[in-house]
């Protein structure tokens, strides 16, 4: 870590490579990623695309109870995937599920928990991607412990946990990232600024000059950087956990960006936000700025965007097949999980609950006349 205040500052403006028509920055063309990275990066936002519109629609259809769309996020989802090794982990909020898939989930797995689903509905320890969380800024916290143990043990692992503008105004950022700061835990904090928590603008909850800005007063270095630029991000944040990783300690890292579609189904975005806000910011879409540079640079044809096209319409499949078909639940699972142990009165509750469906499965199997 560091007390000189100048190196933990942000720049003045968010760092940005490829402007909003795809055309790099004066200074963006000696940072630029390598042109695979940036074609895996495309790819990935594509499908995080179709399978945002795959899972909205799956609510419609009744087979969501609910999702948060990041329709207009994808280059923070899949950038945050993308810079991580193997070893590394990932905590997301509830979000960030084409981050998950990004990550290598299964996306009908992602989805459980929205579905309704008891568990997380994947492996977190498979994954190495923490349960998608749902309280604010919440998962924080044990983002910042799995950072410290791993320090403990001596491993390589960097921790980059997720949240929104809306969890910087929670008191768990501030504990993961005091606690972070004095362990020198190898974690990064990534905040994906889409303007507002649910109907609360971005002024309603801090007067900050950036959230970045943050850092400073817990000793973290932080940066702040277009959310729409894929490009920026790869760089910002792939330098970000590589100082993680190198011993230098936590980093904060904003990503200015805009939830282009309501907070969730149940949300009504028109009563806070103009129409004309929304058509500004959807004229940054991060598909466009990508798509427009790499054509322009010989990097993408339409026959590799159609081949990308096709991989995101087989994601969405698999995710309409998966989340089509009715799992019978089994009724021991309230009580398998709740202790490693069971005690007297949950294996008392368990026998209640073989009883009555011994009985309910009795009294549709009797014959009539016996009735």
């Amino acid at each position: 870590m560091t007390s000189d205040v100048e190196r933990m500052l942000p720049s003045k403006t968010p760092v940005m490579l490829l402007g909003p028509d795809g055309r790099p920055t004066p200074a963006g063309a000696a940072h630029l990623p390598a042109a695979d990275e940036l074609l895996r990066g495309f790819a990935g936002m594509v499908a995080a695309r179709r399978f945002n519109d795959q899972a909205s629609a799956l609510v419609r259809q009744g087979r969501l109870a609910v999702y948060p769309s990041s329709h207009g996020q994808e280059a923070c989802q899949v950038a945050a995937a993308q810079v991580l090794d193997r070893e590394d982990w990932l905590f997301p909020t509830y979000r960030d599920t084409a981050a998950v898939v990004a990550r290598g989930g299964d996306p009908v797995e992602v989805l459980g928990l929205l579905k309704g689903d008891w568990h997380s509905g994947y492996d977190p320890y498979e994954l190495r991607v923490g349960p998608l969380t749902t309280p604010l800024a919440t998962q924080l916290p044990h983002a910042v412990g799995v950072a410290h143990a791993a320090r403990l043990r001596g491993e390589r692992t960097v921790v980059l946990a997720m949240c929104g503008d809306g969890a910087t105004s929670e008191g768990d950022f501030h504990e993961a990232l005091n606690f972070a700061a004095v362990f020198h835990a190898p974690v990064v904090f990534f905040v994906q600024n889409n303007q507002y928590a649910i109907s609360v603008p971005l002024a309603r909850q801090s007067v900050a000059p950036s959230l970045a800005h943050k850092g400073v007063g817990y000793g973290i270095p932080g940066e702040q950087v277009d959310g729409n630029d894929l490009a920026a991000l790869l760089d910002v944040l792939s330098g970000a956990v590589e100082r993680a990783r190198a011993g230098e300690g936590p980093q904060l890292v904003e990503g200015r960006t805009y939830r282009i579609q309501a907070h969730t189904n149940a949300d009504d975005a028109t009563r806070y936000r103009a129409d004309d806000e929304v058509t500004a910011w959807a004229a940054k879409d991060p598909l466009v700025r990508l798509d427009a540079y790499l054509r322009a640079e010989g990097i993408l044809d339409d026959a590799r965007a159609a081949a990308f096209t096709e991989a995101a319409e087989e994601v969405a499949r698999r995710t309409r097949d998966g989340m089509n078909r009715d799992v019978e639940p089994d009724p021991d699972d309230l009580f398998r999980f709740v202790y490693s142990r069971p005690t007297p009165q949950l294996a008392e509750q368990l026998a209640v609950v073989h009883d009555e469906l011994l009985r309910d499965t009795s009294s549709r199997t009797e014959p009539e006349a016996h009735r």
